[in-house]
This record gives C-alpha cells, sequence and structure tokens, in this order.
C-alpha cells in the first residue's frame, strides 16, 4: 500500500512533505485516520487564515433576511483581522430557536432544549 502510494503522489507531483505523511500512515496501518488528519489541518489553516469557523443550527431554514441578521450578529464577535465562515444545518428536531457554534464558543437556544430544562425543573419539584 505504502509503495502504491508513494508512486501516486510523485504521479500527482504532491510535495515532499505531502507524501512522506501518506506514506507514514500507510505503514503504521493508520490511513483509516486520513479523513481526521484532512480535517485537523484544515481547521489549522483556517485560524492561520484568521477564518472563525460557526455552526448554526435552525429548525427551518432561514430566508436571506434572517440569514442577513445573523450574519451581522455574529460578525460583532469578530476581530478586526478575522472573518467569519457559516455553516448551517437544518434540524427540525431542536423544535425552534437557534443553536450556535462560534470559535470556542456554544449558544443553545433551541425550543427543546427549553422544554427539557423546564420538565427537569418540574420533575425534580414534584
Amino acid at each position: 500500500m505504502a509503495t502504491a502510494l508513494k508512486e501516486a503522489s510523485e504521479k500527482l507531483r504532491f510535495a515532499p512533505a505531502t507524501a512522506n505523511l501518506l506514506g507514514l500512515l500507510a505503514d503504521n496501518g493508520r490511513l483509516k485516520k486520513l479523513d481526521t488528519v484532512i480535517n485537523a489541518y484544515k481547521t489549522i489553516m483556517a485560524a492561520h487564515r484568521g477564518e472563525v469557523v460557526c455552526e448554526v443550527v435552525t429548525a427551518k431554514p432561514l430566508d436571506a433576511s434572517q440569514s442577513k441578521q445573523l450574519e451581522g450578529a455574529l460578525k460583532s464577535f469578530l476581530k478586526g483581522n478575522e472573518s467569519l465562515k457559516i455553516t448551517s444545518r437544518v434540524d427540525p428536531s431542536i423544535i425552534g430557536g437557534l443553536i450556535v457554534s462560534i470559535g470556542d464558543k456554544y449558544v443553545d437556544m433551541s425550543i427543546a432544549t427549553k422544554v427539557k430544562l423546564y420538565t427537569d425543573v418540574i420533575q425534580t419539584a414534584a
């Protein structure tokens, strides 16, 4: 497997460091971890470029106006040299509201979480 990767790396003109990494992963039986390595590298490079990754989860898709308002609010958390990279996801199980993860901050404003919180409070009080 390592030989095939080395030949492919040469044919595709990968950088020597990339070819060495692929060979090392193959030699140690860790090619299954390649996706994890790639995602970690993407995260490191995004931070280096000043990109702040933000994930927004909503119960239903946001319209253009709502997206613009949300983007404006999220940009207020950034420093001058940072840029925002937003990914949106729809999850009907949150019932309503938002779940926002920006950088190392996480805010859950979903209706499902509030319902669970109130249910827990009622059950412990009873």
